[in-house]
């Protein structure tokens, strides 16, 4: 598949999500990180949206519930380019359930190279790093190239 360049603004569109018994986790990590994180655009998913905007005394935008829907509703602002980077504090001892849903997520990311944390210690370098306060070129898929040449096949 071709690829196309595209280049991540300053201001990260950031997603924040965590299983139930990570979200005091990903409490403790926003406010120890909350004057960098004041700095780009917030997205959550619902009750963990909820928590945080409480939290933080910042605007978070809120989607719905991960369980209703909210780990999909990320991932389709991933493939809109939407969303710069991921970070998803989940439970890797969490029934069964939600298992479909993270490797559903994990693969709308990897397709669409967008950054994923998944721990407080993935996400302490990806805060830390110099590319988060500035434009980064990366590759997506080019989808419309592609469905073009598949549309002009005999």
């Amino acid at each position: 598949m071709d690829m196309k360049q595209i280049t991540m603004p300053t201001r990260k569109r950031i997603a924040l999500i965590a299983h139930d018994n990570m979200k005091q986790d990903l409490l403790d990590w926003t406010q120890k990180n909350q004057a960098i994180l004041s700095q780009h655009q917030l997205y959550a998913t619902g009750t963990t949206g909820h928590l945080l905007e409480n939290s933080l005394n910042m605007p978070i935008t809120k989607l719905i519930s991960g369980p209703l829907g909210g780990d999909q509703q990320i991932g389709a602002m991933v493939t809109e380019q939407k969303i710069d980077i991921i970070i998803f504090f989940w439970d890797p001892f969490e029934p069964m359930p939600h298992d479909p849903d993270v490797k559903a997520l994990l693969r709308v990311a990897a397709v669409w190279n967008v950054a994923v944390a998944c721990s407080r210690s993935s996400a302490d370098f990806m805060i830390s790093s110099p590319l988060l306060s500035q434009q980064h070129p990366y590759s997506v898929p080019d989808y419309e190239d592609y469905l073009q040449k598949r549309l002009n096949k005999p």
